[in-house]
C-alpha cells in the first residue's frame, strides 16, 4: 500500500512558493497494535499554515523540513488495531496533507456524521468554527444592540463570527475584497453592512455605519485595517485579534498598530484567541453551531479543489483572497 503526501521542502522567506513543497509517494508499513489507518477524504487549508511553516515554536512547533504538511484532515478508518475505534468510524485531527494517515488515537476525534457533512467538520464545525465561536463569545462578549466589525469577513471564521453575532442581536459590519463577497455577507449571511476594502474607504464607511463607534472588532487581517478599526472604537470596546493575514508573508517586518493608544481612551480591551485553549469545550460548541445550521441561522460556503499535486496553488489562494468560502482540498 502506498501513501502520497505533501512535505515541506524548504521554508518560505516571503510568500509561499511551489518550490517550498515536495510531493512524495512511499510504501506504508502495516499498522501496529493500538494504531488505526485512516483514508483521508478532505484536507483543510487554513491561513495558520503559513505560520506553521516558520522555524521555531509559538503556540505550536514549526513543521520540520521533510515532514508532511500539517493540516486538519478528516476521513474514514479502514483498518484498526485500537479498541477505541472501529473500521467505518469517521475521524478528524492533525492528520496532515496526505492520502492516508496512521494514528495512535492521540488527538483523534470521532465524528458524529449526523451533525454535518464531513467537510463541515473541517470548517464551521471544526477548528475555524470553534475559533469564531470562542473568539466572539468568550473574548468579544457580545451584547444585543452592540456594533461589531469583522475584517476578512467572507472567510469561514469571519462569516461565522458575523452570523453568531447576528444571532446574539448585534449590528454586524464586515469587510471583504470583492463585490461578490460583500453581497454574500449581506444577502446570505445576514450582515447589516459590508465594505469592499479594495474600492471603498473603510474609515469613512465605519463612521457612516457605526457613528457611535464599534463595540467589538474581530480582526483577521491586521496591518492598516487594524489601525483604522482602532480609531473607530466605542467606549468599552473589545478588540479580538484572531489573525493577521495581511502580514503572514513578512512576519519579520510586521506592521504593528500605530493607533494602539485608542485602547486607553476607549477604556477598551485588546485580546487574542488561540482555539486550542478551549478544546475541552468543542463538543458543546459543535452541537450549538450544528443546531444553528439546521435552523438556517448560519450559512456555510465552501471552496473545494482536488489533487495533492495542486496543494501549493490551492494554499496560495488563501493569501491572495482567491478562495470564496472554506478552502478544502480533496486528495
Amino acid at each position: 500500500m502506498t501513501n502520497t503526501k505533501v512535505v515541506l521542502a524548504n521554508r518560505p522567506t516571503g510568500a509561499v512558493e511551489d518550490s517550498n513543497f515536495d510531493l512524495v509517494t512511499e510504501e506504508m508499513a502495516p499498522i501496529k497494535q493500538g494504531e488505526v489507518l485512516i483514508k483521508i477524504e478532505v484536507i483543510s487549508l487554513d491561513p495558520a499554515i503559513r505560520g506553521w511553516m516558520n522555524e521555531g515554536t509559538t503556540y505550536i512547533k514549526g513543521i520540520e523540513i521533510g515532514a508532511v504538511m500539517r493540516s486538519f484532515s478528516a476521513g474514514e478508518i479502514i483498518d484498526s488495531q485500537n479498541d477505541a475505534y472501529e473500521v467505518g468510524d469517521y475521524v478528524t485531527g492533525l492528520l496532515g496533507s496526505q492520502t492516508y494517515a496512521i494514528s495512535s488515537g492521540e488527538g483523534l476525534k470521532k465524528l458524529d456524521m449526523s451533525s454535518g457533512k464531513l467537510s463541515h467538520h473541517l470548517g464551521v464545525l471544526g477548528m475555524p468554527g470553534m475559533t469564531a465561536y470562542f473568539g466572539l463569545l468568550r473574548r468579544g462578549q457580545p451584547k444585543s444592540g452592540e456594533v461589531i466589525y469583522v475584517s476578512g469577513a467572507a472567510g469561514v471564521v469571519g462569516s461565522t463570527v458575523g452570523q453568531i453575532a447576528k444571532i446574539k442581536g448585534c449590528i454586524v459590519i464586515g469587510s471583504a475584497g470583492t463585490d461578490a463577497k460583500c453581497a454574500y455577507l449581506v444577502n446570505e449571511c445576514g450582515f447589516d453592512h459590508a465594505i469592499n476594502y479594495k474600492t471603498e474607504d473603510i474609515n469613512a464607511k465605519l463612521k457612516e455605519y457605526a457613528p457611535k463607534g464599534v463595540h467589538i472588532f474581530y480582526d483577521n487581517v491586521g496591518g492598516e485595517t487594524l489601525d483604522i478599526a482602532l480609531m473607530n472604537l466605542a467606549q468599552g470596546a473589545r478588540v479580538v485579534i484572531c489573525g493577521a493575514i495581511s502580514q503572514y508573508n513578512d512576519m519579520a517586518n510586521i506592521k504593528g498598530p500605530k493607533n494602539y493608544m485608542k485602547i486607553v481612551t476607549a477604556r477598551g480591551v485588546l485580546t487574542g484567541i488561540i482555539v486550542f485553549d478551549f478544546v475541552q469545550e468543542w463538543p458543546m460548541a459543535v452541537e450549538e453551531i450544528a443546531g444553528w445550521i439546521a435552523e438556517d441561522k448560519i450559512n456555510v460556503k465552501e471552496h473545494m479543489t482536488e489533487g495533492l499535486e495542486n496543494y501549493a496553488t490551492t494554499l496560495k489562494m488563501l493569501y491572495s483572497g482567491q478562495n470564496f468560502g472554506k478552502l478544502i482540498l480533496i486528495p
